[in-house]
């Protein structure tokens, strides 16, 4: 057996925990070459043209926010003030000057569009070194720490991720086990209210000793089942990438010292719209050295129906009382009628953290606002005022009509088609939201996860082939009465009490193909060429034709 020297690379369980952690040697290391390609040394002449280059353009608050020191970082950052430019110069400005190596570095945003534009403007300026850093989504964050120690809270790392409908069709589930009426409690209801107290860091037993109403106990009953569903499918839902992130950082110290020492710098986008586990998690991770740069601004607040508690950004100078903070007032995309009025507006808000917007880009139009009777004459005058713009020479591609929700789109599509005026709708359904992308990742979870019933039940018939819901019921019954998987239960149809022989036989059919696929899955076989063999040999493919 080789011998684990200091000839081989641990990077992957001591700077940057993978997914798949494992030892190999120093100068295969992609994370251990970028990391020191951000330490070469450089003269010192050079270091400083590129620190200076680095910082002009920058505006005095800008730069103060780059160039801040060791310690915490309060950034408030008005609409429109650079705050991207901001971060990405700041990440730059830390490589640069050689205060943080790249694996040092841990960059929290909401969006994966966020994080992948963060990663592309570093790059931009400071060169390939930025591919060791962490510029994810805080659950993208959570869900590679929790592949790299699921086995400690029970899971193993194959886990899957529910997404909302698996965690609904979950708890429909479990309301029928309770012989709960799912017309007088919803799985929706039942969601929203899981999803709160896994946001607030309530497990199920915790919740069940604050309940108080008929209709809290009842949540009490569903999440206790829901989370025992939950384990047994060896999966986790959204909310639970956060609450057993947390755990896992308070459960086991040398987890938490791993990663504290790893990340000397962490900096967060969007801190205004954090969540009571986002704040616990980032203060777990958060080092001696305590440098914690948060960027955001209270009065673009809108998320508190998801779970955001403004006040972990109100309350950022108790927290760290050291707190250095820089204000970003200066707006670079509107007019300052527009800023003026938006001033005028937020100043009304209460418990604010000042802050005035400004610009030199001129008064700009006065704002226009018309008051209508309702929905319809709205959309009528829509309408009207685009006749009249397209009259008058204005393109129609600049032209746009915001609403506020997606309910009101349709009186306006209606009066737009009835004008014959030709239109597009910006947004709809997500590319991971459309059916034969949810089904094609099911096929794919249920090869490595065979305890994940819902990937179980969305695929088995789908295309149909003959396994209606009361089948797949009695297979997954089967599989909790005899403590086995529902592959398993799914493979020895004949076992299975009450299945008919034409469901026998359909599902010995499908599930000879799964345990053919479920092979290659054991070979090494590369993802995409698994996906599409699993598509082809299962006559999906077929379906969709």
């Amino acid at each position: 057996m080789r011998s684990r020297s200091a000839r081989w690379c641990t990077c992957c369980c001591r700077a940057s925990p993978s997914p798949r952690p494992r030892l190999h040697r120093p100068e295969r290391c992609g994370a251990a070459t970028a990391a020191r390609a951000s330490v070469t040394r450089v003269p010192p002449q050079e270091t400083s043209d590129r620190v200076d280059a680095l910082l002009a353009g920058l505006n005095p608050p800008q730069r103060d926010a780059v160039t801040a020191g060791t310690g915490p970082l309060l950034i408030l950052a008005g609409a429109g003030s650079g705050k991207t430019r901001v971060l990405t110069h700041r990440v730059a400005y830390l490589l640069r000057t050689g205060q943080s190596r790249a694996d040092e570095i841990l960059a929290i945003t909401f969006t994966n569009k966020a994080a992948q534009e963060m990663r592309e403007r570093v790059e931009l300026l400071v060169g390939r070194a930025t591919r060791a850093m962490w510029v994810m989504t805080f659950h993208s964050a959570c869900a590679r720490m929790l592949r790299a120690d699921a086995h400690r809270l029970g899971y193993t790392r194959q886990f899957t991720i529910y997404d909302s409908a698996d965690q609904r069709r979950l708890i429909k589930k479990c309301l029928d086990d309770l012989d709960i009426d799912p017309k007088r409690f919803t799985p929706r209801a039942m969601q929203v209210q899981i999803s709160d107290a896994k946001n607030k860091l309530r497990a199920a037993e915790e919740y069940r000793g604050l309940v108080g109403s008929f209709f809290e106990q009842t949540v009490a009953d569903v999440y206790e089942s829901y989370e025992r569903e939950l384990h047994r499918a060896n999966a986790m839902d959204f909310d639970d990438l956060l609450f057993r992130a947390v755990n896992l950082l308070e459960l086991f110290q040398e987890v938490r010292d791993r990663y504290t020492k790893a990340f000397r710098w962490i900096l967060v986008d969007e801190y205004q719209d954090t969540n009571r586990a986002q704040y616990r998690w980032l203060q777990l991770l958060t080092g001696e050295d305590r440098n914690l740069a948060v960027v955001g601004d209270d009065d673009q607040s809108v998320y508190g129906f998801r779970g955001a508690d403004i006040t972990n950004i109100l309350n950022f100078e108790d927290d760290y009382v050291d707190a250095h903070v820089v204000r970003l007032e200066q707006n670079y995309r509107s007019t300052q009628t527009i800023l003026s009025a938006a001033n005028a507006v937020v100043a009304n808000n209460r418990g604010r953290k000042s802050k005035s917007l400004w610009t030199d880009l001129g008064e700009g139009d006065a704002i226009k606002v018309r008051e209508l009777a309702d929905e319809h004459a709205e959309a009528r005058f829509v309408a009207a005022e685009i006749e009249r713009l397209v009259d008058e020479g204005v393109s129609r591609s600049e032209l746009a009509v915001f609403y506020r929700t997606n309910a009101q789109s349709r009186v306006l599509e209606d009066m737009l088609v009835r004008a014959q005026i030709g239109y597009q709708v910006i947004g709809g359904t997500k590319f991971y939201d459309r059916a034969e992308i949810k089904d094609a990742v099911a096929y794919l979870t249920f090869l490595v996860n065979p305890a994940d019933g819902g990937a179980f039940t969305r695929i088995a018939n789908s295309p149909k082939r003959g396994i209606g819901q009361t089948s797949l019921s009695r297979v997954l019954a089967h599989a909790d009465t005899m403590g086995i998987t529902p592959r398993e239960a799914a493979a020895a149809p004949e076992r299975v009490p009450l299945l008919g022989t034409a469901a026998q036989r359909a599902l010995g059919r499908f599930m000879s193909t799964i345990e053919r696929l479920a092979e290659r899955v054991e070979g090494g076989v590369p993802v995409a060429e698994l996906l599409e063999e699993t598509l082809r040999e299962t006559g999906y493919l077929e379906a969709l034709e």
